[in-house]
């Protein structure tokens, strides 16, 4: 059992009173770790295979055609209906729920893609035919892992910076000031797009660009705390007893900075969230055939006669959103030091 100190329990109790903001963390954590496991609900491979007596986990490990009794030695297609005869001759299958990943092509649709749900394609199927649902899964595990490792790279890249300046002010906090007012002033969207397109783009290449902007949203905070905390006593104290600038800056003064920093990162998420499906959107963003909810957004403008399309994109992207405002907002009551009185 994790025991917190009176503090951090009372700013838990807080929390917790919000009730927007408390069920809004459950729900999206539980959405984030069912999409973890995205490979196990939404697979064009069985989840397990009986063959002659003997059980094998194709979602796990590539097997040939051969290995099955077919004619070649490609990766097996667990949807060819002559490779399922082969198979369930000899033993039987068990499927995900949704028998489609992110780029499987449904080629036995009723009617040409994109084609409405069913309840084969639960969600109905984008202009190339594949399934909505299975898109939407593994394109919300996506956005949201670039989205926190963005947030947590870009915290430490913008603590460090706005720490430097703070606790040595004078001319490097000058000198920092005016880069960062001439970096913050550049059109960053435009500047994406330009720097997304003189480069294959990946997820570590869009992560590396959208990097070079999203530090600057805490440098500001983190200058604010570094400037109030160095003329503190204890601060002091400690450079007069000869600590080192960094056991000062690490140990003494960024604990606060951390805290005024921890109500940002929902807000910095959703912002991150919201830029990789802009550039998705535009065609600038993650390579063609990733899982994207910015393509589906982007399919659902180019099919308006396939409205299904459009309105998944805005409902998953629109509950996103919400839900980190909510967590955002909670966290940043909990943290309220006006709210901090009286007893837990």
């Amino acid at each position: 059992m994790i025991t917190l100190n009176p503090l951090s329990e009372r700013r838990w109790n807080n929390f917790r009173k919000n009730k927007r903001a408390f069920w809004s963390l459950w729900v999206f954590l539980a959405l984030f770790f069912v999409t973890l496991c995205a490979e196990l609900i939404a697979n064009d491979r069985p989840l397990l295979v009986s063959f002659k007596g003997q059980l094998y986990a194709p979602v796990l490990h590539n097997y040939p055609e051969t290995f099955w009794g077919g004619d070649f030695e490609t990766d097996t297609n667990y949807r060819d209906p002559h490779v399922k005869k082969l198979i369930t001759a000899e033993g039987w299958m068990v499927w995900p729920i949704i028998p489609y990943s992110y780029d499987t092509i449904n080629y036995d649709l009723p009617q040409p893609a994109p084609s409405p749900p069913s309840a084969e394609n639960w969600l109905g199927t984008d202009d190339q035919g594949r399934d909505v649902l299975a898109r939407v899964i593994y394109g919300f595990r996506i956005s949201i892992l670039f989205g926190l490792t963005l947030t947590i790279l870009s915290s430490i890249v913008g603590m460090a910076a706005g720490a430097v300046q703070g606790y040595f002010g004078g001319w490097v906090d000058l000198v920092g000031q005016r880069i960062i007012e001439i970096w913050g002033g550049m059109p960053v969207l435009y500047l994406l797009i330009i720097l997304a397109s003189l480069v294959q783009p990946n997820f570590w290449w869009l992560l590396l660009i959208m990097l070079l902007f999203s530090w600057l949203n805490l440098v500001d905070v983190v200058r604010a705390e570094f400037l109030r905390g160095r003329n503190l006593d204890y601060v002091r104290a400690a450079r007069a007893l000869g600590c080192s600038d960094i056991i000062i800056m690490a140990r003494h003064i960024l604990p606060n900075g951390v805290v005024a920093t921890i109500t940002y990162l929902p807000f910095i998420l959703s912002g991150a969230v919201t830029t990789l499906t802009a550039l998705d959107f535009l065609g600038f963003g993650l390579p063609p055939g990733s899982a994207s909810l910015g393509e589906l957004l982007n399919q659902g403008k180019n099919n308006l006669q396939a409205p299904w399309l459009g309105m998944t994109a805005f409902v998953v992207l629109s509950s996103i959103l919400t839900l980190l405002i909510f967590i955002g907002e909670g966290v940043r009551d909990a943290f309220d030091a006006r709210k901090q009185q009286g007893p837990s």
